[in-house]
C-alpha cells in the first residue's frame, strides 16, 4: 500500500532530526578530543607532563569544554597552578578545575568556596534517599519530588562544576558495583538536566563500594547512596567558543 504524503513527511522529519543530533554529538566529540590533544601538547614538555585533562570523554560522559585535571597529586602548588593556566590558555576551553577541587585555573587568585547549595542538598539527603529499582539504575517514581528539591537547591550553583557521585555496598562483585554506581549517578544527572540544570556543569562518577559511610560496615545497605559536591565555583563568563560573532 503506498504511503500517504503526511506519513512520508513525518518519517523524513524524524530522519533529519536524528541525523542532526548525531552530527551535533559527533561535532562535540571532535571538539573535546581536539581540546584534550592540545592540553596534552601544552603540558608534555613541562614539569606537569603527568597531568591529564579530561573533557568528559574518559568515562563515556557527554563531551564538554570544561577540563578536569588529574594526576597532579604529587606536584607542588606552583606547578599545579602553571598546569591549570597552560590548559586554560587553550582557545575554546571554558574552565579548568582539579578533580579534587583544590585549585582553579588562575593560581594567583584565592580559591572560591562552594556556595551554600551543597549544604542544602546534603541536608535534604540526610532525611531522605534517592531510591532506585532493585539492582537497577531506574529511579523510583517516589523519588521524583526529592530530585525536584535537589535541582532547586543546586540552582544557586549554576556556573559551577557539580559532581554527582554514586556509591554501593559491598554485596556482589566490585566491577558490577562500580558499573551500577556510575549508571545510577548518570540517571540522577539526566533527571537534573530534565529539571533545568545545565549538562555542562554536571559530572557523573561511580565509586562502587570503595567509600562506605564513616562508621558503617561495607556490607551495610545504607552505603547505597548518591552524593553531590561542588567541585569548583566560578562565574559564568563567555569564552571564544561562546562569544557570538559580528552580525
Amino acid at each position: 500500500m503506498p504511503l500517504r504524503p503526511s506519513v512520508v513527511v513525518i518519517a523524513g522529519a524524524l530522519i533529519c532530526a536524528t541525523g542532526g543530533l548525531l552530527v551535533g554529538q559527533a561535532g562535540d566529540d571532535v571538539l573535546a578530543q581536539g581540546l584534550a590533544a592540545q592540553a596534552g601538547q601544552a603540558l608534555e614538555k613541562t614539569d606537569a607532563a603527568q597531568v591529564k585533562a579530561d573533557f568528559g570523554l574518559s568515562d563515556g560522559d557527554m563531551p564538554t569544554r570544561h577540563a578536569i585535571l588529574s594526576g597532579g597529586e604529587s606536584l607542588d602548588e606552583a606547578t599545579r597552578a602553571m598546569a591549570a593556566r597552560k590548559v586554560a590558555a587553550i582557545r575554546g576551553v571554558g574552565g579548568v578545575y582539579w578533580i579534587d577541587g583544590s585549585l582553579q585555573a588562575k593560581g594567583d587568585e584565592p580559591a572560591l568556596a562552594p556556595t551554600h547549595c551543597q549544604d542544602e542538598v546534603e541536608a535534604l539527603l540526610r532525611a531522605r534517599t534517592i531510591r532506585f529499582e532493585e539492582s537497577s539504575a531506574s529511579i523510583e517514581a517516589a523519588s521524583s519530588e526529592l530530585i525536584d528539591e535537589v535541582a532547586a537547591a543546586l540552582r544557586p550553583c549554576l556556573g559551577s562544576i557539580i559532581a554527582v557521585t554514586g556509591h554501593t555496598d559491598s554485596s556482589g562483585p566490585e566491577p558490577g558495583n562500580l558499573a551500577l554506581s556510575l549508571e545510577r549517578a548518570r540517571a540522577v544527572r539526566e533527571a537534573l538536566i530534565a529539571r533545568g540544570i545545565p549538562r555542562d556543569g554536571l559530572r557523573a562518577r561511580g565509586f562502587g563500594s570503595s567509600k562506605p559511610v564513616e562508621g558503617l560496615a561495607p556490607t551495610d545497605p545504607a552505603n547505597r547512596r548518591i552524593e553531590f559536591s561542588v567541585i569548583s565555583t566560578v562565574p559564568l563568563t563567555p569564552t571564544p567558543v561562546d562569544t557570538p560573532g559580528a552580525r
